[in-house]
C-alpha cells in the first residue's frame, strides 16, 4: 500500500501565481529523483532515467551513500516492486492488479515518473474509453481540409510512448470495453501500431513498456481477453499485512493530505486513527481482531484508501469545526459513509457491529455514542 513523506515543493501553475493541488510524481519528489540519478552508478536499460535498482529505492525508500533519506512510497513485500521493476526493463507489458485501494495508480505513476521522468502519458479507462484513447485520433478540420496525413493525427498517449522510447499507463483496464481492450494486443505483441489510412506504422523504440492497472471486484468489469492476459506479467498489490502497517500508511498519508490542504496536525489523532483502521479490518476480514467474534461483512471494499479519506475528513472537521484535535465524532460519519453503501443490507451489518462489538469493547465508549448519533 502507498505512503509518502513530505514532497518537494510543488510545482507552479504556467502562470507561475499559484502551486498545484496535486503535482505529479516527477514534480513532487524532484529532489529525491536527481539525488537518485545523481548517485547511480548501475545499469540504467535504454532511455531509463534510473537503474532498476535506483527505481526499487525509489519506491521502497532508504539512505544514499551522501546521507540523503529517500522516502517511501509504498509500503509492502520487496520483492513485489523488484518484480514489478524488472518487468519493466524486459519486453513484457505490467499489470498491476488488486481490490480498490492497494495503491495501484500511486504506484503506477511513482514506477513511470522514476523510469521515464513522466508520468502523464496516460489512459483513463472508462466503459466510454474509445479506441481512439488507445491508438489515435484525429484532427476533423485538417482531415477535411487536406485528408489523412500525420499533421491530422492526433497521437495517443500510448503511441506518444512507444515513438519516444517511454513509459505509457491504462487506468482500470478491465472498465473498457473488451473490443477496445483488444487493441493492445498488436501493440504489446508487435510493438507496432498500424495507420492504414496513411499505409505507415510506429515502430516502438527501446525504452516503451506499459503500465497497467485491473481490479476484479467491481461491477462492470470487462474480463481480459487470453490473448491480453498473456502479453502482461501479472503483479499482484495485496491490502497491508499488519494493523500496524495500515495505521502506519494512513498516518503518513493522511499527514501529506493535511499539508496540502493546510489542515493543522492533529496532535492526538493516532488512536482515532487506529480505531477507524480496526474498524474497517474486522468489517472487511468478517471477524474480530482476537479472532472470538465473527461478523457479517459489508457490499464495500474498506480499503485502505477509504480510511485514509475517513481520517482526512475528520481532521477537516476537527480544524474546521472543533478545536483541531481529531475525536470519535469527527470520524464516525465518515466510517458510516464508508461502510454503509446498501442503505438496506449494509446498515444491518454497521447495526450489529455497533452493538456486538462497539458497545462491549472498553475505550470506545464515546466512540459508540458518535456513531450512534450519526446512525439515527
Amino acid at each position: 500500500m502507498s505512503v509518502s513523506a513530505q514532497p518537494t515543493t510543488a510545482a507552479p501553475n504556467r502562470d507561475g501565481s499559484a502551486q498545484t493541488l496535486r503535482p505529479h510524481a516527477e514534480h513532487a519528489f524532484a529532489a529525491e529523483l536527481a539525488a537518485l540519478a545523481a548517485q547511480d552508478d548501475r545499469p540504467r536499460p535504454a532511455r531509463w532515467k534510473l537503474s532498476p535498482w535506483a527505481v526499487a529505492t525509489y519506491l521502497l525508500g532508504g539512505t544514499l551513500p551522501d546521507g540523503t533519506v529517500i522516502s517511501p512510497k509504498y509500503v509492502g513485500p520487496r520483492r513485489i516492486v523488484e518484480v514489478a521493476v524488472t518487468t519493466l526493463a524486459t519486453d513484457r507489458a505490467l499489470l498491476l492488479l488488486g481490490v480498490p485501494g492497494t495503491a495501484k495508480t500511486w504506484v503506477s505513476e511513482h514506477l513511470a515518473a522514476a523510469v521515464s521522468g513522466d508520468s502523464t502519458l496516460l489512459v483513463q479507462g472508462t466503459a466510454g474509453t474509445p479506441e481512439e484513447a488507445i491508438r489515435y485520433g484525429w484532427n476533423y478540420a485538417r482531415l477535411l481540409a487536406h485528408g489523412p496525413s500525420r499533421d491530422a493525427l492526433v497521437p495517443s498517449p500510448v503511441m506518444r510512448a512507444m515513438a519516444e522510447g517511454m513509459t505509457a499507463r491504462v487506468e482500470e483496464l478491465t472498465r473498457i470495453p473488451a473490443d477496445v481492450q483488444d487493441t493492445l494486443i498488436t501493440i504489446l505483441s508487435e510493438k507496432t501500431l498500424p495507420i492504414p489510412e496513411l499505409g505507415e506504422e510506429v515502430q516502438a523504440v527501446r525504452g516503451f513498456n506499459l503500465i497497467a492497472t485491473a481490479n476484479d471486484r467491481d461491477r462492470g468489469v470487462n474480463d481480459l481477453s487470453s490473448a491480453l492476459r498473456r502479453r502482461f506479467n501479472t503483479v499482484v498489490l495485496p491490502l497491508p499485512e499488519s494493523p500496524e502497517a495500515e495505521v502506519d500508511i494512513v498516518t503518513r498519508r493522511v499527514e501529506q493530505i493535511g499539508r496540502s490542504l493546510d489542515l493543522p496536525a492533529a496532535p492526538d489523532g493516532i488512536e482515532e486513527i487506529r480505531r477507524v483502521v480496526t474498524v474497517f479490518r474486522e468489517l472487511r476480514d468478517g471477524i474480530t481482531a482476537d479472532g472470538r467474534t465473527k461478523l457479517k461483512s459489508p457490499s464495500g471494499t474498506l480499503s485502505t484508501a477509504e480510511a485514509i479519506s475517513v481520517v482526512t475528513g475528520g481532521l477537516a472537521l476537527a480544524a474546521h469545526f472543533g478545536d483541531g484535535v481529531l475525536r470519535p465524532g469527527d470520524v464516525a460519519a465518515g466510517i458510516l459513509g464508508a461502510v454503509v453503501r446498501d442503505p438496506a443490507a449494509d446498515r444491518v451489518v454497521w447495526q450489529e457491529y455497533l452493538e456486538a462489538v462497539v458497545r462491549e469493547r472498553e475505550g470506545w465508549t464515546d466512540f459508540y455514542r458518535a456513531c450512534r448519533e450519526v446512525s439515527a
